[in-house]
């Protein structure tokens, strides 16, 4: 999320989910899990906690996630206007193989940057394809880039006066020491196309 926002990361103290109330959660009405209501966590939980000092506050839970009525599921959800948001890695896959892992924590930084671009008042994408676009299934989000297009890239630079060539070598170099080969590879040519 650093490297990603050129901005610094702190962590506050872990929430257990005993705080949720019962009318928080549910059991999903056909699969049988349990779920934590996406905006009780931004309202109540997060909103009250968003630091003076902080542009935002996310969230992330083990605990899978609906955003209410009508609604099977939801990977994260955030605020345009409040600096709050939460994602879930619930269906993100099983992280015990070293393959598992790289596409959860693919998966992680896909979904946790895509929630934080909308607390930096960016918008579903429908210029490009990009980190910004919506997704509505797992496979239909790992399709999707880690990167963002021009114009989301340009908007997260404007936000946190970041150097977009500079920003894309750092994320580059952290994705090959996790072994994601092509996003490495993606990032360090748009680091390239911009020098």
């Amino acid at each position: 999320m650093g490297l990603y926002f050129n901005l610094p990361v702190k962590t506050l103290p872990d929430t257990p989910l005993s705080v949720v109330p019962e009318e928080a959660r549910r059991v999903h009405p056909t699969l049988g899990g349990k779920q934590i209501l996406a905006p009780w966590v931004l309202d109540k939980l997060l909103k009250p906690k968003v630091p003076k000092d902080a542009f935002a506050v996310i969230a992330f839970t083990t605990s899978d996630l609906w955003p209410g009525a009508g609604w099977n599921y939801v990977f994260g959800e955030a605020s345009l206007r409040d600096r709050v948001g939460v994602w879930s890695i619930a269906r993100f896959g099983d992280p015990e193989t070293e393959e598992g892992f790289r596409s959860c924590l693919r998966r992680t930084m896909a979904t946790g940057t895509h929630e934080t671009g909308h607390m930096f008042t960016i918008e579903h994408c429908t210029a490009y394809e990009c980190n910004m676009c919506g997704s509505n299934s797992l496979s239909e989000a790992d399709r999707r880039p880690l990167s963002d297009c021009p114009e989301c890239m340009a908007k997260v630079c404007w936000a946190t006066h970041a150097d977009p060539s500079a920003r894309y070598a750092k994320l580059s170099e952290f994705c090959e020491r996790q072994g994601l080969k092509s996003d490495a590879e993606r990032f360090k040519a748009l680091a390239a196309a911009l020098r």
